[in-house]
C-alpha cells in the first residue's frame, strides 16, 4: 500500500472520456449555459456536493487556495446533485451559492442526471478532467488538495507541451450580494439588559459576513458589530477581530464571566475554533482550536479511539471540527459543543481550557444508548431543558435526540428520526412524525420543545409528554435557530433566525397546533446494484505526502460495518483490522443500506525511515451510506470499492 499522495497515487491510468454536463441550469456564469466542449483547453475538477453536507463544505474551502493558484488554467464546476428534497428547489440552491460564497459556475442536477454518469456513490466526490475532455482521477471525501495539485501541476506541464492548454479567466461571473442588516444569520441570543443600556438586545450571528452583530428589539437596527465583514482569523478588538462563518453563540454563566474575561462563547465553524467575547470591550480571543482538523498525537493514534485528546492537552492544540452550535449544561458544568464535522458532542470547560468528547463515537448514524457508544449526524443545533436534560437538532437525520444524566450516566435518545435516509414532513408520534434538515432547538414554557426544521421552512412543537409532533409556524425561508422571547406581561413568542430571508422573524406561540400530513420521504440518491450472496468491499488508502503509515501497534487500518436492517449481513459486519472484507448478505432481503466507515492512522515521517519521536499523527477517516438493492443479476456489480485518501477525520 502506498504511502504518497502524488499525482501518480491518484490518477486514472484508463483514458475515458468524459460524460455531458446534463442538469436544469446553471449558476454564476451570468446565464450563459455551459457544456463540456465550451470547457475544453480548461483543466476541470467537478465538485459533486449537495449543501447539507457537512464534508462538501469543507471541501469548498479546500478547493479556494488551488482555484486561485491555478486561476487562469483550472475552473471548478460544482455539480449540485441533492440529498434532501429541499436541496432540489432552484432558489435554495441559488441561497447557499451565495451563504457559501461559491466563486465558480454551479451546476444544478436535480435529479441526478450527472451524479449518476459519473458514478458518484457519496458526497462529495470530485472528478478531474484534462484539457482534451478525459477523466484522469475520480475521488471521493475530504483531504485530497495535496494530490490534486501535484495532479493540476503535471496536467500543465503535459498540455502546454502539446499545445491543448487555453490560459485566461474561466466563465464564472459573481451574483449580486444581499443587503440589509444580516446576510444569511445563523443564530440569535438575547442578551442582558446590562449589555444594552437596560434595554432588550439580541446578538447574531451574520454569518455570510464573518461577524456578529447586536441589534435592538425591533431586531433590525444594528447598535454594533464585532468583527469584519471579510473571512478571516484574528484576535482582536471589535474592529480588528476576524470570524470565518461564526454560527452558535452562548453567553457564560454570569458568576464566571468576570473571571474568565468574556461574556459570550462563538462557534467559529470554518476556523475550527471556540472565540470568546468581551461584550463591554468588544476585545475577542481564541479559547479552544488549532484551526486544524483533527490531528491526534502518537499515543492517541489508535483506531477506533473516538477520544482522541490527550488529557489535559492545551486547548489551543487541540482540533476542532465545524462547532456548528453550544450550550452551558448545568449538568455536564461545561458547555457542549455541536461537533459538526465528526458527528459528535464536545465539551468545553471554561475554567481551565479542557476539551473532551463528551458523546458520539464520530460514526454518522442515528444510534441510541450510552453516550459514548451513540451515534450523532452533523448535530446542529442544542438547547438546555429546565430539568438539565439537553436536546440536540440532528440536521442529517432530520431527527431530535434527547441527551440525559441518570445516576453519573449520559444517555442518548431518539424523540423523532428515523435514519439518515428518510426524512418528510408529518406530525404524529414518532413511528410516523418527520422533519427535513432540522437546525435549531428550544424549550417552549410549557415544557415541550419547538425545532427549527430548516429544509420545511417550518417550526415544530414535540411534546416530551406525549410523543407528538406537531407544527406551530409554515412558509419560513430556511429557519436556521428559535428563541422563545418573554413579554411584559409574562406570555412569550418565538424569534426565528430566517436565514435565506436575512432577517429575524417574531412567531406568536398558538394555542391550538395546527396538524400537517404531506407524506413521508426518502433520498432521491439511486441505490447501487448487487447479485446477492458475497459482496467483496475493499477501501483504498493512500497517505499524504510527508507521513507514513503507523504500524508500530500492527496494521493501522480498520473497517466498520453494519446495515439497515440489522440482518441484512448474515456475516462479516462488525469492526475489525485492515481495509477489506467479504460479506454474506442475506438472500430474503432486496433492499438496504450498508454503513461503512474506513479508518486508517499515518504519522509524519518520510517512506522507509522510522517515524520520529514526538512526530504528529493523524486518524483519517470516511462514513458512507449506501442504499443498495439486491437484483439477482450476475452482471451486477459483486465488487465495492470506496477510497479513503487522506480524508482527514
Amino acid at each position: 500500500m502506498s504511502n504518497t499522495h502524488s499525482a501518480e497515487n491518484i490518477r486514472q491510468t484508463t483514458r475515458v472520456r468524459a460524460s455531458e454536463l446534463v442538469g436544469r441550469n446553471w449558476l454564476n456564469t451570468g446565464g450563459k449555459q455551459l457544456s463540456l466542449e465550451s470547457l475544453r483547453g480548461k483543466i476541470v475538477i467537478l465538485d459533486f456536493w449537495t449543501f447539507c453536507c457537512m464534508n462538501c463544505l469543507h471541501v469548498l474551502d479546500e478547493l479556494r487556495p488551488l482555484e486561485e493558484e491555478f486561476s487562469d488554467v483550472l475552473v471548478t464546476v460544482g455539480v449540485h446533485s441533492p440529498k434532501f428534497e429541499h436541496e432540489a428547489d432552484p432558489d435554495a440552491l441559488a441561497a447557499a451559492v451565495d451563504r457559501y460564497d461559491i466563486t465558480h459556475p454551479v451546476l444544478d442536477d436535480p435529479n441526478l442526471e450527472t451524479w449518476q454518469a459519473y458514478t458518484a456513490r457519496a458526497w462529495p466526490t470530485l472528478v478531474v478532467l484534462d484539457p482534451e475532455g478525459y477523466i484522469v482521477a475520480h475521488l471521493s471525501g475530504e483531504g485530497h488538495v495535496q494530490g490534486l495539485i501535484s495532479l493540476v501541476r503535471e496536467l500543465v506541464e503535459e498540455h502546454d507541451a502539446k499545445g491543448t492548454l487555453h490560459r485566461g479567466d474561466g466563465p464564472y461571473v459573481p451574483r449580486p450580494k444581499p443587503e440589509g442588516t444580516f446576510a444569511f444569520p445563523g443564530k440569535a441570543l438575547e442578551l442582558p439588559a446590562e449589555f444594552g443600556d437596560g434595554q432588550k438586545t439580541f446578538v447574531v450571528t451574520d454569518t455570510a459576513r464573518h461577524r456578529l452583530v447586536q441589534v435592538a428589539e425591533d431586531l433590525t437596527s444594528p447598535l454594533r458589530t464585532i468583527g469584519g465583514t471579510t473571512k478571516g482569523y484574528t484576535d482582536g478588538d471589535a474592529e480588528s477581530a476576524r470570524f470565518n462563518e461564526p454560527q452558535g453563540v452562548a453567553l457564560v454563566p454570569e458568576n464566571l464571566r468576570e473571571q474568565l474575561g468574556y461574556d459570550l462563547v462563538v462557534a467559529d465553524s470554518v476556523n475550527h475554533r471556540l472565540r470568546g467575547v468581551n461584550l463591554s470591550t468588544g476585545e475577542v480571543t481564541t479559547l479552544a482550536g488549532s484551526g486544524v482538523q483533527r490531528l491526534i498525537d502518537a499515543e492517541s493514534a489508535r483506531l477506533g479511539d473516538s477520544n482522541f485528546i490527550v488529557e489535559g492537552a492545551d486547548p489551543l492544540t487541540v482540533s476542532l471540527s465545524s462547532p456548528w452550535d453550544l450550550v452551558w449544561s448545568r449538568e455536564a458544568d461545561a458547555f457542549i459543543v455541536a461537533m459538526a464535522g465528526t458527528h459528535q458532542l464536545f465539551s468545553f470547560d471554561p475554567r481551565n481550557g479542557q476539551v473532551r468528547v463528551f458523546a458520539g463515537t464520530g460514526a454518522e448514524g442515528l444510534k441510541d444508548g450510552v453516550a459514548d457508544e451513540s451515534w450523532f449526524a452533523q448535530t446542529s443545533g442544542l438547547a438546555e431543558a429546565t430539568d438539565g436534560s439537553l436536546w440536540a437538532a440532528d440536521s442529517e437525520t432530520s431527527a431530535l435526540r434527547r441527551i440525559s444524566f441518570t445516576d453519573g450516566a449520559v444517555q442518548v435518545e431518539s424523540a423523532v428520526g428515523i435514519g439518515l435516509f428518510d426524512f418528510g414532513f408529518v406530525d404524529g408520534q414518532r413511528a410516523d412524525a418527520r422533519m427535513q434538515h432540522c437546525l435549531g432547538v428550544t424549550q417552549l414554557p410549557d415544557g415541550s420543545l419547538a425545532v427549527a426544521d430548516t429544509y420545511n421552512g417550518a417550526i415544530r412543537r414535540f411534546d416530551p409528554a406525549t410523543g407528538e409532533l406537531g407544527t406551530v409556524a409554515r412558509g419560513l425561508a430556511e429557519p436556521s435557530d428559535v428563541l422563545v422571547e418573554t413579554l411584559e406581561d409574562g406570555s412569550s413568542r418565538l424569534i426565528v433566525v430566517e436565514a435565506n430571508a436575512h432577517e429575524l422573524t417574531r412567531v406568536a406561540i398558538p394555542e391550538k397546533m395546527q396538524q400537517v400530513d404531506e407524506g413521508a420521504s426518502q433520498v432521491t440518491r439511486p441505490s447501487t446494484c448487487l447479485t446477492g450472496g458475497i459482496l467483496n468491499f475493499e477501501s483504498r488508502f493512500t497517505a499524504p505526502k510527508g507521513q507514513k503509515l503507523d504500524t508500530r501497534w500492527g496494521d493501522p487500518t480498520q473497517l466498520k460495518i453494519s446495515s439497515t436492517p440489522e440482518n441484512f449481513i448474515l456475516k462479516g459486519a462488525g469492526t475489525s483490522q485492515g481495509l477489506t472484507r467479504a460479506l454474506v448478505l442475506n438472500p430474503e432481503i432486496t433492499e438496504a443500506v450498508l454503513h461503512i466507515t474506513a479508518r486508517a492512522a499515518a504519522c509524519d515521517g518520510e517512506p522507509g525511515g522510522e517515524i520520529p519521536d514526538h512526530a504528529a499523527c493523524h486518524l483519517y477517516q470516511q462514513d458512507w451510506g449506501i442504499p443498495v438493492v439486491v437484483t439477482g443479476n450476475p452482471e451486477d456489480e459483486q465488487d465495492l470499492i470506496l477510497d479513503l485518501r487522506g480524508v482527514n477525520a
